[in-house]
């Protein structure tokens, strides 16, 4: 898959920092520590009681709202969550060891890998899901009908992101190099904004924006929904994976994650009710949107294979081929396995 990133709807944009600037909560419902509390679902015996997981969100809390609302929020251990602009804030974030976990699409990783110390990341999941919502648009009345009428035109994207992978891709298709544009980098909300405002002529973008685009009157130019894999890697910090309880606490997580995802195909209707306002859409908007996603690609977490790898190494081989990235990348490099055994079980694969 190739997708990067950040979403977020021009009315709902956090002003987030590169350090910690989201909000600290205690998964923990009732903060027990007995025997029972201490053992993760997955089976571990590690004393989990003691543990910190600090977990990075994009955006708004999608994860803490889901596992909450399936009732799965009540872990043995304290899950502080911190909320990012980007997926690339969020790997900023654990290359400085300022988070345990965080989920990404398949570009930030490959630019992460490029830092002194390699990011202090490895991938060990991956979810699966929609690729829709992941667009290049033009704004209302325009004149540009094709992508090949792009050339020589301002082109807004998210520099490091899926937006900016699926936008190479579609040029190429078009018989268009990179070259071709005058591509403008810029936040997510402020490509909505300039598109609406004529200071640009398309817009390469995903989730929230391009929710926003459309009731801006933007139409799509095209969709990544068939150039994109759908692959959105978890990320572990190579210190948490050195501690045996925040490896037990990402494994048990994890598991929660994938049953809560069960749980909002089973309740869409209440999860729409919960999760449409923060993504800027009405209750029944929301329930169509998130429909018509699971429909596409059914949510789950997966262990990594071979072809997930492959994904995000056609991914790096492009970013290179451009000069974006300096190295030639080994992708499976960045990917670890050390979970899985305690991942099948957790994630009942």
């Amino acid at each position: 898959m190739k997708k990067r990133k950040f979403v977020k709807l021009v009315s709902i944009v956090m002003l987030v920092t590169f350090g910690i600037a989201g909000c600290s909560t205690n998964s923990s419902n009732s903060g027990k520590t007995d025997d029972n509390q201490k053992t993760a679902e997955s089976g571990s015996s590690v004393d989990l009681s003691k543990v910190t997981l600090r977990f990075g969100e994009v955006g708004w809390s999608a994860y803490q709202s889901s596992l909450k609302a399936a009732g799965l929020d009540n872990t043995p251990y304290k899950v502080e969550y911190n909320t990012f602009q980007g997926g690339n804030l969020c790997l900023q974030a654990m290359a400085a060891d300022q988070i345990d976990l965080t989920g990404s699409s398949e570009t930030p990783p490959v630019f992460a890998a490029e830092s002194q110390n390699q990011g202090n990341f490895k991938i060990v999941a991956v979810n699966h899901g929609s690729t829709l919502l992941q667009e290049l648009v033009v704004p209302k009345d325009s004149n540009i009908k094709s992508v090949a009428d792009l050339k020589g035109k301002k082109v807004g994207y998210i520099n490091a992101t899926t937006a900016q992978y699926f936008l190479i891709k579609m040029l190429e298709q078009a018989g268009l190099k990179w070259g071709d544009i005058d591509g403008k980098q810029m936040s997510t909300a402020d490509g909505v904004t300039a598109l609406a405002g004529g200071q640009i002529d398309a817009f390469a973008s995903y989730g929230n924006s391009i929710i926003a685009a459309h009731k801006n009157g933007a139409t799509t130019l095209q969709s990544a929904q068939n150039i994109l894999s759908g692959y959105f890697p978890y990320e572990a910090s190579v210190t948490a994976l050195k501690d045996e309880g925040k490896k037990a606490a990402i494994i048990d997580y994890l598991g929660r994650i994938e049953k809560a995802n069960q749980w909002k195909r089973d309740n869409a209707e209440a999860w729409a009710k919960i999760s449409s306002k923060p993504q800027g859409f009405s209750d029944e908007e929301g329930l169509d949107t998130f429909n018509k996603q699971e429909a596409q690609t059914k949510s789950e977490v997966i262990l990594v294979d071979d072809k997930v790898i492959a994904s995000q190494q056609d991914l790096s081989n492009v970013f290179f081929s451009l000069g974006l990235i300096k190295n030639k990348q080994d992708i499976k490099s960045i990917y670890s396995d050390e979970l899985n055994e305690g991942l099948k079980k957790a994630l009942n694969k």
